[in-house]
């Protein structure tokens, strides 16, 4: 196994993300602990042509966002880093209050304190001036805000080209060697 990456999918649109960074780090061969909000699995359902037993089998291991005894609950489970993938204003409000009532909230606190890397890749247009103030909260405490920005330089020529790119800015982020995007300077 590669590295221990815990991965979240909360309730916002944009659940494919989450799916799409779990199928490539399946195939990586790397551990991943998964994490789904109730909202999160509503939409997979709804936006995806996924099923939710299969989108957890794509994991190493699949949490109950109720449970607290789960390993990523703890410091002291090592892991490399975690990814909030859509993340919603609601978890980010969560998270940049402490408010850690669910596994999901847990486990970003445990990564904010155990000075990991926490990537949030933020969903929502326009944003409020609570959202921006939230942002800014948790990239004090340590976490990157990494909205789902299209890059149009790369020339896209369809949805899977503008979400490899967001991917690959995401594992670039964690230090994770990808060739889902065309780099600057680089032509076609």
């Amino acid at each position: 196994m590669g590295k221990t990456l815990i991965v979240g999918i909360s309730g916002s649109s944009g659940s494919i993300l989450g799916i799409k960074l779990l199928e490539f780090l399946w195939s990586a061969n790397y551990e991943t602990h998964l994490i789904t909000t109730s909202v999160a699995e509503s939409i997979i359902s709804h936006e995806t042509s996924y099923e939710v037993a299969d989108v957890k089998k794509l994991a190493t291991k699949a949490h109950e966002n109720t449970d607290f005894f789960a390993p990523v609950a703890s410091g002291s489970f090592k892991t490399d880093g975690m990814v909030i993938i859509p993340c919603s204003m609601k978890t980010l409000a969560g998270i940049a209050s402490g408010y850690s009532d669910n596994l999901l909230l847990r486990a970003a606190d445990v990564s904010l304190k155990e000075k990991r890397k926490l990537v949030l890749v933020t969903r929502e247009t326009p944003l409020s001036l609570i959202h921006i103030e939230n942002m800014a909260k948790v990239t004090k405490a340590g976490a990157i805000v990494l909205p789902p920005v299209l890059s149009l330089y790369t020339k896209p020529e369809g949805i899977d080209d503008m979400l490899n790119y967001i991917l690959g800015k995401v594992l670039d982020v964690l230090g994770i060697d990808n060739k889902l995007y065309e780099r600057w300077g680089k032509s076609k």
